[in-house]
């Protein structure tokens, strides 16, 4: 009889969905990259693993957005979306699943599931009369309020009267509470005293769960002129993405992997994952999850960074001048996952230099090095012997300690840990000094010493795989080994011998100070002199060739009559690269329905290349061709400006329309 396979444990991890009305920036990286370096290790844990994120594109904020910029909400938060998904790609994020709240399965979920909870009388109709804080999307009592602002974002509220549905949250403040109290549901232990004191003991009020004042958002079925509130849409995501909907059809991704593993998310969101997302589930009757985890903020000057504030760091930037294991080693090493953390250029660049140049680096190209100058790269397996023996326990303490730091999960000290030993590796290395044993003769010896370092970077590269997805390869590239997909060898003496050959440094050292000051120049020019513009009233222009080797982008004012002379055109965006030595510059090969025209513009720190080709946009067609950074510039695209950031004005048509 043959024996059934044993199928692998499962585990589910989701980043909250992040509200399409803005540009993400390293705050919203953060919460991205631990999911993901916590579901890279869980798979390669041996886990069944799904990872997921997404977009909340409804509601107030949203319409009011595109309405502001002219567009459609649909066409507004397709184009956040698709720049959310570039920069996941850009960080390397390995999520399995990706949903958007208007996705018409999602929709139709959400309906059944708000008919479902109003039949069972956990929804009713009345007036909302209380304060309302927009930017937040929140009701509050007057109570929970502070200096009588809004509790999370500490903006004026506004009184509302308002006809809404209610979410019967009230019925399940002792449930609540004794899930808050009596388990660890909700970590850190302190987001729990907050919940407890500012929410459950001072008397859960029944929740505004649709509203009547805009019309962007799924609605209420039997009641159209209602739309189902942020809260309703939005937290049911986690199950609506698994195959729970219409009518309460559960499919097999849900029998599969709910209840979730780990919610994670910022603080701020805590309130409605830890007592209004269990209280729904509890209304429904579903499990619950296992865990929520509400980690800190990352601030600049002691301030939450945040796009409304101006005070955001551009992931695009920094990856593309330091790669993305940089800024993916800092957010994880540098910034305590339940504590607020403070960013800043210096701790980015020193932890480049200190941890990833001078430990990682030197240890590898030193390694690297001695092996293929003692032994040309071929070193075997040796005894172990007495005066070793400390060193490997090291090596073999690592993946038990690893995985208990990630279950909690602790990934600074994951990291810690490694690269404590790739601390140890480097003072063993001077202790045991190979250029003086190789000098005295001392074959077997060395041998030993230098298949013990091999063996250590081994060990900590494969633990690194989950937290770095580019210098880990590098270095097993270096070992002349395949890249491991577990940790089933992640032990001391799992390979018998070795045949290293050269790499390229997998980083080299920054000058922090000159680094230091070319940042707060990007900085300047990305953020300076930009003003929100209406698609086809005021264009984007380069300046002609400066003495610098990147063009500043500045805004052409001009007259009625002068814009009535622009040709605008429909055009096909066949090819897109960036330009060498330029941080914002973008060449296009663009069709404009009768030739080909090569255009550079200034929109790296929007786009991806790969976003933009075969994508439409508007060619100013009638410019005199300008050099760019060497480049001839037989045209300019038109853009508006989109929190911050140029976006492309999408034209309707075929290339070669005129549009003006």
């Amino acid at each position: 009889m043959a024996c059934k396979a044993k199928s692998k444990k499962t585990f589910y991890i989701t980043t909250p969905i992040y509200y399409a009305s803005g540009a993400l920036h390293i705050g919203h990286c953060y919460t991205t990259v631990c999911c993901d370096a916590i579901a890279r290790f869980k798979r390669m844990d041996g886990f069944d693993v799904h990872y997921l994120t997404g977009t909340d594109e409804h509601g107030q904020k949203v319409q009011q957005a595109a309405a502001e910029r002219g567009l459609k909400p649909q066409a507004f938060v397709d184009g956040l979306a698709d720049r959310i998904k570039a920069l996941w790609t850009r960080m390397d994020i390995s999520n399995d699943g990706f949903i958007r709240t208007t996705d018409p399965e999602h929709e139709k979920a959400i309906a059944d599931i708000f008919t479902e909870l109003y039949e069972k009388g956990d929804i009713y109709k009345s007036e909302y009369v209380g304060k309302y804080c927009e930017p937040c999307e929140s009701f509050w009592t007057e109570s929970q309020l502070v200096d009588g602002k809004c509790p999370d974002c500490g903006r004026e509220v506004k009184e509302t009267k308002e006809e809404c549905y209610f979410f019967r949250l009230s019925k399940y403040a002792d449930r609540l509470r004794k899930l808050l109290t009596e388990t660890d549901f909700l970590q850190p232990e302190s987001r729990v005293k907050e919940m407890v004191n500012n929410f459950i003991d001072k008397g859960l009020s029944d929740l505004a769960v649709t509203r009547t004042s805009f019309d962007w958002g799924i609605k209420v079925p039997f009641d159209p002129k209602h739309v189902i509130y942020v809260w309703i849409d939005a937290l049911p995501n986690y199950i609506t993405a698994l195959g729970y909907g219409e009518k309460g059809k559960k499919g097999e991704k849900f029998d599969k992997y709910w209840p979730c593993d780990m919610h994670v998310m910022a603080k701020e969101i805590v309130r409605f994952h830890s007592i209004v997302w269990p209280a729904i589930l509890m209304a429904l009757e579903l499990p619950l999850p296992k865990r929520v985890y509400g980690h800190g903020w990352i601030t600049l000057d002691g301030d939450k960074m945040s796009k409304s504030k101006g005070n955001v760091v551009d992931p695009f930037i920094l990856t593309d001048r330091y790669g993305v294991d940089a800024l993916r080693y800092y957010l994880l090493s540098s910034m305590p996952f339940g504590d607020d953390s403070v960013y800043t250029n210096e701790s980015l660049l020193s932890a480049i230099n200190n941890d990833l140049v001078n430990d990682l680096g030197n240890l590898v190209r030193r390694t690297l090095a001695m092996s293929r100058q003692y032994f040309d790269g071929k070193v075997t397996k040796p005894a172990l012997a007495d005066e070793d023996k400390d060193f490997v326990a090291a090596v073999d303490a690592l993946l038990p300690s690893v995985r208990a730091d990630m279950d909690k999960p602790l990934l600074g000290k994951a990291l810690e840990r490694i690269f404590g030993v790739i601390d140890k590796a480097n003072k063993y290395i001077d202790a045991n000094k190979p250029w003086a044993l190789f000098k005295s003769g001392e074959t077997v010896r060395l041998n030993a010493v230098i298949y013990n370092l091999l063996e250590a970077i081994r060990v900590c590269a494969n633990l690194l795989l989950p937290f770095l997805t580019v210098y880990p390869k590098k270095i097993f590239d270096g070992l002349g080994i395949p890249v491991p997909i577990g940790f089933d060898k992640c032990e001391y003496g799992a390979a018998e011998k070795y045949a290293t050959h050269e790499i390229e440094p997998i980083l080299n050292r920054l000058d922090i100070k000159k680094e230091l000051a070319e940042l707060e120049k990007i900085a300047a020019e990305t953020s300076g002199g930009e003003k929100s513009e209406k698609p086809n009233k005021e264009k984007k222009a380069d300046n002609k060739k400066s003495d610098a080797k990147e063009e500043k982008e500045t805004v052409q004012e001009i007259s009625i009559d002068k814009f009535f002379e622009t040709e605008l055109l429909v055009a096909d965006i066949e090819e897109c690269v960036k330009v060498e030595k330029s941080n914002k510059l973008l060449k296009l090969t663009v069709f404009d329905g009768t030739r080909r025209r090569t255009v550079v513009s200034g929109i790296a720190h929007a786009y991806a290349p790969s976003e933009l080709v075969g994508q439409k946009a508007v060619l100013v067609a009638n410019l005199k061709p300008a050099k760019l950074c060497g480049i001839v510039s037989e045209g300019m695209l038109l853009c508006s400006t989109v929190d911050g950031l140029p976006r492309l004005v999408k034209p309707v048509g075929d290339a070669g329309e005129r549009i003006c």
